[in-house]
C-alpha cells in the first residue's frame, strides 16, 4: 500500500483538490492547468477501471505501486512526449502528498518513465517560404468572407519578429507595446506568468499602427490601453481557434503548407524566429531571455541546429577533402584508362 493508514487522508478526489488548492500561488496559466487536469485525468480513470471505483471513493491508501504500473502501461499507445509529461505530473502530486505527511515515501520511483528524444525545432522549411506568407498575409486572405490583411499581417509579422506563442499573442493588450518610440518593447507574459520583454523595431510597430488605425474605421471609438491588442472580426478578443485557422488559411494560400512541420501550425512561427536568430549568431542566452524558457537546455535545440561553428567543424573532415578533389577530376573529363584498369571481358 502507499500509504500505511486509511486514515491519514480523504479520497484521491479530495487530495487531487488540495493540491491544485497548493500551487494557486504559483499563479500558473489556464492552459497550464488544463494539462495538469489532462496528466491526473488520465491516469485517475485507468484506476477507477483499475479498482472498479469511482475516484471520489478510492482513497490513496488503496493504490498499489502494481496499480500504478498498470495504469501507466494503459497509456503506453500516447507519445513518450505525453507519458513522460504525464509522469511528471503524477510525480509532483505525490511529492505533494510527501511534503503534506501524507505519504511516507514517493511511489513514482518505481514506474519507469519513457526517455523522450531530442527534438529538432519545427521552422518553416524553404529558403522562400517566410517572403511568400508574407506577402499572402499583406495582400489578404482570398478565401475570407470578411478579410482583414491589415490585422492578419501585423499578426504574423508579430509573431515571426516577437517569436511570441499562441498563447502569449492571444493576451497581448493595448498597454502591452511600451518604452520611448526609439525604443519600444512588447510587455510578454509567458508561461507561469513570467513577464518578459521583446524589442519592437520601427519597422513592426508600423506595420501595428496601421492595423490599429484600420480598427478604428471597422469599429469607431476610444481603445482602452487593457483592450486587447488583436480582436476578431466583431472586435471582440481574438480566440485561439480563429487564430489557427487564420494562420492555416495563409500558410495554404502562400502555397507552403508541406513546408510547416507536422504537429505545428502557429508555433512553426515561433521556432522560424528562433532558428532564424541563432543562423545569424544568437547566442542560446540571448534566446532564452528572447523566448522566455526556463531552462537554457530547452533553448539549445535552436543553436544547435544551425550553429555555423558545428558545420564548419563538421565539414574539416578529411573525406570533405577526397570528394572536392574526386568532383575536380570528374569535372576535369574521363581520364585515359591503363591497361591494367580494363576489363577484357568489355
Amino acid at each position: 500500500m502507499l500509504a500505511a493508514t486509511v486514515g491519514l487522508m480523504g479520497s484521491l478526489a479530495d487530495t487531487i483538490d488540495e493540491f491544485f488548492l497548493a500551487r494557486r500561488p504559483r499563479k500558473h496559466s489556464a492552459h497550464t492547468l488544463d494539462a495538469y487536469r489532462r496528466d491526473i485525468d488520465s491516469i485517475v480513470i485507468e484506476l477507477e477501471a483499475l479498482l472498479d471505483r469511482r475516484h471520489d471513493s478510492i482513497l490513496v491508501s488503496d493504490i498499489t505501486i502494481k496499480d500504478l504500473r498498470r495504469a501507466f502501461a494503459s497509456i503506453s499507445d500516447k507519445s513518450a512526449a505525453t507519458i513522460s509529461r504525464t509522469w511528471s505530473t503524477w510525480n509532483q502530486l505525490f511529492t505533494f502528498m510527501v511534503a503534506e505527511g501524507l505519504l511516507p515515501g514517493n511511489p513514482m520511483a518505481a514506474i519507469e518513465k519513457p526517455r523522450v528524444p531530442k527534438s529538432r525545432p519545427k521552422a518553416i522549411t524553404g529558403d522562400d517560404s517566410v517572403d511568400r506568407l508574407l506577402s499572402v498575409a499583406a495582400r489578404g486572405r482570398q478565401g475570407a468572407r470578411n478579410p482583414w490583411p491589415e490585422r492578419d499581417f501585423a499578426i504574423v509579422v508579430t509573431l515571426l519578429t516577437c517569436g511570441l506563442r499562441l498563447s502569449e499573442l492571444l493576451d497581448l493588450e493595448m498597454r502591452s507595446i511600451d518604452g520611448p518610440p526609439e525604443d519600444r518593447v512588447i510587455g510578454v507574459r509567458g508561461k507561469g506568468n513570467k513577464e518578459r520583454t521583446v524589442p519592437l523595431e520601427a519597422e513592426v510597430e508600423s506595420i501595428l499602427s496601421a492595423y490599429v488605425e484600420s480598427r478604428l474605421r471597422r469599429f469607431p471609438g476610444r481603445i482602452q490601453s487593457a483592450d486587447p491588442l488583436f480582436v476578431d472580426n466583431k472586435g471582440a478578443k481574438l480566440k485561439r481557434g480563429a487564430l489557427q485557422y487564420m494562420i492555416d488559411q495563409l500558410y495554404r494560400e502562400a502555397g507552403i503548407r508541406t513546408k510547416v512541420p507536422a504537429g505545428a501550425l502557429v508555433h512553426a512561427l515561433r521556432h522560424t524566429f528562433a532558428t532564424s536568430l541563432a543562423r545569424n549568431g544568437a547566442s542560446g542566452t540571448e534566446l532564452q531571455l528572447l523566448l522566455g524558457h526556463e531552462s537554457l537546455a530547452t533553448t539549445q535545440r535552436y543553436v544547435d541546429a544551425t550553429a555555423r561553428e558545428i558545420r564548419s567543424a563538421a565539414r574539416s573532415n578529411d573525406a570533405y577533402r577526397s570528394l572536392r578533389h574526386l568532383s575536380k577530376q570528374h569535372d576535369a573529363g574521363p581520364s585515359i584508362e591503363s591497361e591494367h584498369d580494363i576489363d577484357p571481358a568489355g
